[in-house]
Formats: structure tokens, sequence, C-alpha cells
């Protein structure tokens, strides 16, 4: 016999977010949403991670492991780590880009070294720019667990749109 679990959330209207962050240089944009100036967008909303920390270069998610992120074998899914590290990844890329510029991920390497459950608990993502140049920008991020222990580590490839918002 089975039991139904219910999960409820909220998410603000995603053009409330995507209207004011492009007319903000990328790091005072991420930090409006750590302020709640900006709403954050509706998928962190709806895996249940924040934007902790940024600085130009860097940034860092946190978030909750839970039973609702279980995969049919009783791990949290792979996919919920290898979107902590895009998000964190290329967040650390936007905080290093002016205002009106926009960025895209070309690749995502995601690497799971430890397996993550239900009561793993807060996870930290954090994630450095490791080259930005006029077109092309790459990151690294890394997820610890709780007592520090490394759970995957992550890289990115991204095109910087300059003028293409």
């Amino acid at each position: 016999m089975t039991s139904t679990r219910t999960r409820t959330y909220t998410w603000d209207d995603p053009a409330a977010t995507s209207g004011a962050l492009p007319t903000m240089a990328g790091v005072d944009a991420l930090q409006s949403l750590i302020d709640g100036h900006v709403p954050p967008p509706p998928m962190a909303r709806t895996l249940g991670f924040e934007l902790v920390e940024v600085e130009v270069g860097r940034a860092v998610f946190e978030a909750d492991t839970a039973e609702w992120l279980l995969n049919p074998m009783g791990g949290v899914h792979g996919g919920f780590a290898a979107t902590l590290l895009d998000s964190a990844l290329g967040c650390a890329v936007h905080s290093t880009l002016p205002a009106g510029t926009g960025y895209t991920t070309v690749d995502l390497g995601v690497k799971l070294v430890r397996g993550i459950t239900a009561t793993t608990g807060r996870l930290r993502c954090e994630a450095r720019v490791t080259h930005a140049g006029g077109r092309i920008a790459t990151a690294e991020a890394t997820i610890t667990g709780p007592d520090g222990k490394l759970h995957a580590q992550g890289t990115t490839t991204c095109l910087i749109l300059r003028g293409e918002r």
C-alpha cells in the first residue's frame, strides 16, 4: 500500500524577474535577487534552491534535500544536482556581465561523485568563473554536503550575448 504525499509551493510572475534583471549589471541583478528586491525565477521555487551569495565571478546556491527529489532507486535524482550546478555556473558567469548583456549555456558537464539522499541535508553549490572572454566564458562548481564532503562537480561553457538580449 502506498501513501500519497502532496507538495505545494508558489512562485512569482516570471516577467517581474526577466523584466528587471537586464537593466542591471549582472552582479547587481543577482544581489537584488538575494536581497528580495526581485523575485526568484520559478525554477528556483520549483526545486527549492536559493542564491545565497554573489560577487563578480562567483555565485553560491543552497538547497535542502527532500523526499520529493527522489528517483525510483531512492536517491536524489541526478537532474537535481545538474540543475543546481547549471544555475550556480550560469549565475557566476552572469555576475561578470554588464547591463543588457545575456548569456546562454553551450556546454554543461556534470560529475556525480557521491550519492545524495533525502536526508543528506543542506547542499552548498559554489561556482567560480575560470575564463571570461569577449564571447565565451567558462566556470566550474562543486556541490558539498553539510559535512563538507563533495557530492558533485560541474563545468560550463557559456556564449556571451552582447546586445542580443
